[in-house]
């Protein structure tokens, strides 16, 4: 059985939803709208609403509070495409307070061409922002988008100290 809980940020509500200890999606619309995208497996599952996850609701607390590398120790999956595997893997390997190119991020997944497909992978996160999307931004060193909007993208990169 899947679990949810929605848990209250500096930025937001965040929406969590996991498998046994292992986060399977995560943002700050709605579990509906992260229900909708999970695996067709994961779909047909029953999710019970609880408080707070255990050891997930405390690492994401912790990150607000400031110890910035605790989302890098939630255990995470979700489905997709080899490439966008290898750009969410990637993407947990940018330090907090660092960002870099949608173009730098393909390099880095093996495929500097495909930097259209690098910001696809992103926007497919179905993770954030423990797979830190946010971290990503234009080449000319602007923002760029966000799936949940601009102003929180700021709000974490600000928080993170890279910007």
């Amino acid at each position: 059985m899947l679990v949810s809980a929605v848990q209250k940020t500096p930025v937001g509500n965040i929406y969590l939803i996991a498998d046994s200890g292992i986060l399977i999606a995560a943002g700050f619309k709605s579990l509906n709208s992260l229900q909708n995208r999970l695996s067709p497996s994961d779909k047909l599952r029953k999710i019970e609403p609880i408080e707070k996850i255990p050891k997930i609701s405390k690492l994401i607390d912790n990150y607000f509070e400031g110890r910035l590398d605790a989302l890098n120790l939630i255990q995470v999956r979700q489905p997709g495409a080899q490439f966008s595997q290898k750009v969410w893997k990637v993407m947990r390997s940018i330090p907090v307070g660092m960002t870099i190119s949608y173009a730098q991020l393909a390099k880095k997944a093996g495929s500097p061409a495909a930097f259209r497909a690098a910001g696809t992978a992103c926007g497919n996160n179905l993770i954030a922002p423990i797979i830190p999307c946010h971290r990503i931004i234009k080449s000319d060193g602007t923002l760029g988008n966000y799936g949940y909007g601009v102003a929180i993208k700021e709000k974490l990169l600000r928080l993170e100290g890279a910007i």
